[in-house]
């Protein structure tokens, strides 16, 4: 899953795809990297980033949702707001990436009536409450792995209730979002228990993220490269199905040479999507 940010102020990329050509540009460029799916959201959840209003966040993201559908992309629309998932959805894209962890029940609804994939992620509250990067209360978790799943879980029944196919869910457990870096740290080195303990697809989202500094301390998102590959080749050899990335194609590398060393299969671009999404839609 590559990300297009459409936004000024994204942790890592803000501003980079802002205009409507640079956004296209990105979406040309992740499709020649091989993307599976394209990520496309208008709203920073960057820690103390404001909430964008879902006119504003439909006024970036729409041509960019257009114009990767209409080169046959995979698209994902990331927004927590019902309004901007069902104009995106009807402009083309194929699924719901939602951070919010089910914040509104309205966007399950969207989702259940499109019969859309939905990457539901782990959160408590908003990313606009949180302090800092990688900033969280150590004592939070009891056992972070658990309790995501369990609180994962609460919101997938839900969602399930409100529509949506337990077919249709993928997990995201929500590196960054209320966790600090031990706990995200923690949770990557258990993606096998989480792959285990959800009966859905695992998606892994740490490209560039704070808490990769703890190899690297004062390294800035751009130079967090090796670490989100290293990151991303971890969760796939966990059994991670997804993985949202800024740097696709070195990703993809990566994986698919550790695949031909230990005799696994390559990745086909596309494949993927493919096959998650041959019930859906």
């Amino acid at each position: 899953m590559g990300v297009c940010n459409v936004t000024p102020d994204s942790f890592s990329d803000g501003g980079l795809h802002f205009t409507q050509q640079a956004a296209r540009d990105r979406v040309d460029e992740l499709i020649a990297q091989g993307a599976d799916f394209i990520d496309i959201g208008g709203e920073s959840t960057r820690p103390g980033a404001a909430p964008v209003p879902a006119d504003a966040q439909i006024g970036r993201v729409l041509d960019a949702v257009r114009y990767a559908a209409s080169r046959g992309a995979c698209v994902s629309i990331d927004t927590a707001d019902p309004g901007v998932a069902a104009v995106a959805l009807e402009a083309g894209a194929c699924a719901v990436n939602d951070v919010s962890c089910l914040r509104d029940d309205g966007l399950a609804r969207i989702v259940a009536g499109a019969r859309a994939a939905y990457v539901l992620m782990h959160a408590r509250g908003t990313q606009s409450a949180m302090p800092g990067f990688s900033r969280y209360p150590d004592g939070a978790y009891a056992d972070v792995v658990r309790d995501v799943v369990a609180e994962w879980e609460e919101a997938a029944l839900r969602a399930c209730s409100l529509g949506v196919a337990r077919e249709a869910l993928v997990m995201d457990p929500g590196l960054g979002f209320a966790k600090n870096a031990r706990q995200s740290g923690e949770l990557l080195a258990r993606v096998g228990e989480i792959v285990r303990a959800v009966g859905a697809p695992v998606a892994i989202g740490a490209s560039r993220k704070s808490f990769l500094t703890m190899v690297e301390r004062d390294a800035p998102p751009g130079e967090r490269i090796g670490a989100s590959i290293a990151a991303a080749l971890h969760a796939a050899r966990a059994g991670a199905a997804m993985l949202r990335v800024h740097d696709v194609r070195a990703t993809r590398q990566a994986i698919d040479l550790d695949r031909a060393l230990t005799g696994g299969a390559r990745s086909a671009p596309h494949a993927a999507s493919e096959a998650r999404l041959g019930g859906v839609g």
